[in-house]
């Protein structure tokens, strides 16, 4: 899993070819601590999907940028464009039909 800043996002996430899941998230959110879990087993699962974890609280911009106001938020990028997104905590097989 890859931690993504201002700086390294364009080359994690915009310039990745194929599909990256972003999770904005911050420490002190609840429903974040209790979806890292599961996005462990979906990255373990799914090794042709790029895991990358934003930290709202040290990356406002990025959150800024992307209108997130509520985490956690998972985002699909697919080479490149932001084709899906979710808002708070659901069950995995969600997360799973959205990289479909």
């Amino acid at each position: 899993m890859i931690s993504a800043t201002k700086a390294s996002f364009q080359t994690e996430v915009l310039d990745f070819k194929g599909k990256v899941l972003v999770d904005f998230w911050a420490q002190w959110c609840g429903p974040c601590q209790m979806l890292s879990p599961i996005i462990d087993q979906i990255a373990a699962e799914k090794p042709d999907v790029k895991i990358v974890k934003v930290n709202v609280d040290e990356e406002i911009d990025l959150a800024t940028a992307y209108n997130i106001s509520s985490i956690p938020a998972i985002m699909i990028f697919d080479n490149g464009k932001p084709v899906k997104t979710i808002i708070g905590f659901r069950q995995k097989q969600e997360y799973l039909q959205i990289l479909v």
